[in-house]
């Protein structure tokens, strides 16, 4: 990770215009089709959340606009990425969890089950500060429509949040909401990257782990 010079990244204007706005975060909704991850997940005898947050590091990985952030008052390039869980601690309270992203879903599965495992042990969370972190939070107990994450002035990080997905027939579908700095990102890239999320779900069944 590195600081860069905004006027030197395609992320120029969006700097001047949003770094300094009040409230510079933007949320979208899509409703995801989510057949194929149940199928995988029951199929593969692998967690649904896991697979989740290995599409959308995969769906984010190809876009360059998630490699940078602004943090404080710089704009911040990182080498890498993560995915964010959040765990129900052995305490009943709940602790977060950085997942490093690797395009290997046996590898990210692993990671997933043995990061998870630890802090919900030792009750203290997993932050990975050299990687641009993608927030996730799962309420899978309870249908939603949607969310709007709080924006806290302090972190920047895009965040996205689900409930329980829904059954139709033999369809499963998600409403999954979307939110990012608007100085990191435009409406186009994140548009962009929820049409990736849906790709990368449908291609599931194809991985040979």
């Amino acid at each position: 990770m590195k600081e860069v010079n905004p006027e030197e990244t395609t992320r120029a204007y969006a700097f001047e215009m949003w770094m300094n706005a009040p409230m510079p975060m933007v949320t979208l909704f899509k409703t995801l089709d989510v057949t194929n991850l149940a199928r995988t997940s029951k199929r593969k005898g692998m967690k649904f959340n896991m697979l989740m947050c290995w599409c959308i590091g995969k769906a984010a990985s190809g876009i360059k606009e998630f490699y940078m952030l602004p943090v404080g008052d710089k704009l911040i390039r990182y080498d890498s990425i993560a995915v964010n869980t959040i765990v129900l601690n052995r305490e009943g309270e709940v602790s977060s969890c950085d997942i490093p992203f690797s395009n290997d879903l046996g590898q990210f599965n692993e990671d997933y089950l043995r990061l998870t495992k630890q802090v919900a042990e030792c009750c203290r969370n997993h932050d990975l500060t050299d990687s641009m972190v993608i927030g996730t939070s799962a309420l899978v107990q309870y249908e939603i429509d949607g969310a709007v994450g709080m924006y806290s002035g302090i972190f920047n990080n895009p965040f996205m949040i689900w409930g329980r997905y829904r059954r139709h027939l033999w369809k499963r579908t998600l409403t999954v909401s979307f939110q990012f700095n608007h100085t990191q990102m435009d409406g186009a890239h994140a548009a962009e990257f929820l049409d990736r999320l849906q790709k990368e779900i449908e291609g599931l069944s194809l991985i040979k782990i």
